[in-house]
């Protein structure tokens, strides 16, 4: 069972230790009281934390092309025209994709969520999860729910909003007729329980730089027996190390003989391995056979791609640089897809945006 506890929307204007949250007990009734004694009640027990809508912004991406689970990068700029901020300045988490293969994001502030989780973790609170209330209704109909003193809009609507009750007025002409109504004033514990136990999918805010860490293994009650452990592993691979040392001095000075012999002529043996096989021919892949390899990628991904070639270098020992353009991420995905569906080894980095087209790094590399 879940341990919820809710920061309402009434703290945040002013988050501190006096926060008003809400907490339930075993029989679902409702407990107000400061954040910091609930933390108080809470110690030692993963939180799961709910917020107000109010702090976030709920987007859905377009019904995404590739059946592969897309980069949070890809998605951030998918949205990028739909926000009124920098990206460099929120934190967007994304959910499971959905039945029309779009991929719902809650946005938030970055320096703003920050805060909170480092004002949780003053107060001792072990943070398992964040969500946000309007989030939990369950997606399979649309709804609106009256939940601490607001209307909450989700579930199948394609939004999730908070509204006073004269913004809900105003807005109610435009909403589906087929909307589910429920109102915390008529049974308010039967409406907790269903919201904080509705099964749906919501987004865990804990995402990316602000995921959770693994706690570590209590191994403090072992810990003499790990030591000895350690100590024994320790000399057996010293042993193992000191063994090996001297059969490898043993092994090239028969190697450095045995190449005196057939190349006489090299007097001087710098790099064994690597003059051995300059003089047997053989370097590897010639020039060559990389700028076939090049040829070939033009011609099967490149080609067959709405991008632009902006500069191509070669890199011994990490292949072809290519710097292209292209009208979205999405394009850029599917060309990397396309190449690695021909059998190239091809990855994509230093994404950027610049006015209406997007930059990045295609890299080929060595086969």
């Amino acid at each position: 069972m879940k341990t919820w506890l809710y920061l309402t929307a009434e703290g945040l204007d002013a988050p501190c230790a006096n926060w008003p949250c809400c907490v339930w007990s075993p029989t679902g009734e409702r407990r107000r009281l400061p954040l910091h004694k609930a933390a108080g009640e809470m110690r030692g027990r993963p939180v799961d934390v709910l917020l107000p809508m109010e702090m976030c912004s709920w987007l859905r991406s377009d019904p995404w092309p590739s059946r592969r689970q897309p980069r949070p990068q890809a998605l951030a700029f998918a949205i990028e025209e739909q926000l009124s901020e920098n990206l460099e300045t929120l934190h967007i988490s994304a959910g499971p994709r959905d039945r029309q293969q779009r991929y719902p994001l809650m946005v938030t502030a970055r320096t703003r969520f920050q805060a909170l989780l480092a004002l949780l973790a003053e107060q001792g609170i072990d943070t398992r999860a964040v969500h946000v209330d309007a989030d939990l209704i369950a997606d399979d109909q649309a709804f609106g729910v009256r939940w601490f003193g607001r209307w909450l809009l989700g579930g199948g609507l394609p939004a999730r909003v908070p509204l006073s009750a004269r913004a809900l007025a105003a807005l109610k002409p435009s909403l589906p007729e087929d909307i589910h109504w429920l109102d915390e004033e008529r049974d308010c514990p039967a409406i907790d329980a269903w919201l904080l136990n509705a099964g749906g999918r919501p987004i865990d805010l804990l995402q990316g730089e602000f995921r959770r860490r693994r706690s570590s293994l209590p191994w403090r009650g072992a810990s003499a027996v790990m030591l000895g452990l350690l100590v024994l592993t320790w000399a057996f691979s010293e042993a193992r190390v000191r063994f090996l040392e001297s059969e490898t001095r043993l092994l090239y000075a028969q190697s450095e003989q045995r190449f005196r012999s057939l190349y006489p002529g090299q007097v001087r043996i710098v790099d064994l391995a690597a003059q051995f096989q300059a003089l047997q021919g053989r370097r590897g892949q010639s020039q060559v056979t990389q700028v076939a390899r090049l040829a070939r990628l033009t011609e099967q991904v490149i080609g067959a791609s709405n991008v632009e070639v902006q500069r191509i270098d070669f890199r011994e020992g990490e292949g072809w640089k290519i710097q292209l353009t292209a009208n979205s991420f999405v394009e850029l995905e599917q060309l990397r897809e396309r190449g690695l569906q021909n059998g190239f080894s091809v990855t994509l980095g230093s994404a950027s945006k610049q006015h209406n087209r997007v930059q990045a790094l295609l890299t080929l590399e060595n086969s």
